[in-house]
């Protein structure tokens, strides 16, 4: 009888690791062996307000308006929240695209549509951003090359699991020692129990030597398991996820908070060699006490985060080769609910782009007086994705072997936004 690879792995011969090797086997098959492009997604989940943040109605009936007020940025013309000063002196560092818009105001479906860039169909899975990167690009033997703090959220898609990202599982919090899929980075799985144990799959490989009927994937599980051996003895790879060896100054920078610690960290993957990050900030979705929650809590950590990893990226000289894109799955209602709070609301809503070949200190797009809509034509999900593998060095009109009997163009609906990219 063959064996196959999942019921060999049931096994758990390699315990936490297992996991990981099993990943690494995965993600073999990528292709272009450029190392000097990566990106990073900050999801707002949730759905922020578009109005409350980067697109406010001064002129609008209070009841639209909210209560914050706008101030001027760096760059002549543009103006943002109050909460947001950090980003305010940075308006230089990157480009705002109002009035990206859409109909899906489900949090499921409109995630699933702002991280892929395609509309959700029954009939194709579409494949995350970070899952065509790790196909197109890849990363060095002891790195990762798609990494999700947190959750994946989404999945690779038609690409197939071996795109899929490697999940930390949690978020990193200051003062608590880190995990990363059941490797921990404080001291509970040493470099000595790691080598027994691979030891011990050496043993079983060795059991199951000269039996050629057994399928490739079990045979090369050796080789898979020593590429998961190379992340966790690797002292690149282990550096990358301990914020430890953040220096004070640095965790003050980002902020001793979930959002800056987060940050820090998709910074520091990419400092080390990971090509795309997928951050989730979460609790954006604000249907009480809208502007309680934004002013006091989500948009100063949201502020002093992001500031942050603009400065550290621009400092290390990594910003010109980083694309990143921050959005959320839609924007929030135009008039303010007898709770104080904004409702789901995907006509319209506000991304932000920066680093690579974006054409910073600017503003594309607008919406109507009142927030309701694009003041024109606006853009879509599918243009906001097509600028962003352009800016990363994919072409999105890439077409893709799947499984559902015809080719799949990477984006098959979206244009590059004019004017946004260099």
């Amino acid at each position: 009888m063959t064996l196959s690879r999942r019921s060999f792995l049931k096994v758990g011969a390699l315990g936490a690791s297992l996991t990981l090797s099993q990943y690494l086997e995965l993600q073999a098959a990528t292709g272009n062996p450029d190392l000097g492009r990566s990106a990073i997604l900050v999801f707002l989940m949730g759905g922020p307000a578009h109005q409350d943040t980067f697109d406010l109605k001064p002129g609008a009936p209070a009841e639209y308006r909210g209560q914050f007020r706008p101030i001027k940025t760096s760059v002549p013309g543009i103006e943002i929240c109050e909460h947001l000063p950090r980003l305010a002196r940075h308006a230089d560092r990157y480009a705002l695209i109002r009035g990206v818009t859409h109909s899906l105001a489900d949090h499921g479906l409109g995630t699933r549509y702002l991280m892929t860039g395609n509309l959700p169909t029954p009939v194709v899975n579409y494949p995350l951003y970070g899952s065509v990167v790790s196909k197109e690009f890849s990363s060095r033997p002891d790195i990762p090359s798609f990494v999700s703090i947190d959750r994946p959220v989404e999945g690779p898609g038609y690409l197939g699991a071996e795109f899929g990202p490697l999940s930390t599982g949690e978020k990193p919090q200051h003062g608590h020692p880190f995990r990363v899929r059941g490797i921990t980075l404080d001291g509970s799985l040493t470099l000595e129990k790691f080598n027994s144990r691979k030891e011990l799959l050496g043993d079983i490989d060795t059991a199951f030597a000269g039996f050629e009927s057994l399928d490739d994937s079990v045979r090369g599980l050796n080789r898979f398991s020593e590429q998961a051996y190379q992340i966790i003895a690797s002292k690149r790879s282990r550096d990358a996820f301990d914020l430890s060896l953040e220096p004070d100054r640095e965790v003050d920078r980002f902020g001793r908070h979930d959002y800056g610690q987060s940050m820090m960290l998709a910074t520091r993957l990419v400092e080390a060699g990971v090509r795309f990050v997928t951050v989730l900030l979460e609790g954006w979705d604000t249907h009480q006490d809208n502007f309680t929650q934004l002013g006091r809590e989500l948009l100063p950590k949201f502020d002093q985060s992001l500031a942050a990893m603009f400065d550290r990226l621009e400092e290390s000289g990594r910003l010109d080769t980083t694309s990143i894109l921050v959005t959320g799955e839609f924007g929030r209602t135009p008039k303010v609910n007898n709770n104080a709070g904004r409702d789901h609301w995907a006509r319209a809503m506000c991304s932000l782009m920066a680093g690579s070949s974006v054409r910073t200190g600017q503003v594309l797009g607008a919406t109507d007086d009142k927030a309701q809509g694009p003041l024109h034509e606006g853009f879509s999900p599918d243009d906001l994705a097509a600028t962003f593998f352009q800016s990363i060095g994919i072409n999105p009109k890439t077409e893709y072997e799947a499984n559902v009997g015809r080719p799949i163009t990477l984006v098959r609906d979206g244009s590059v936004i004019p004017n946004l990219l260099t």
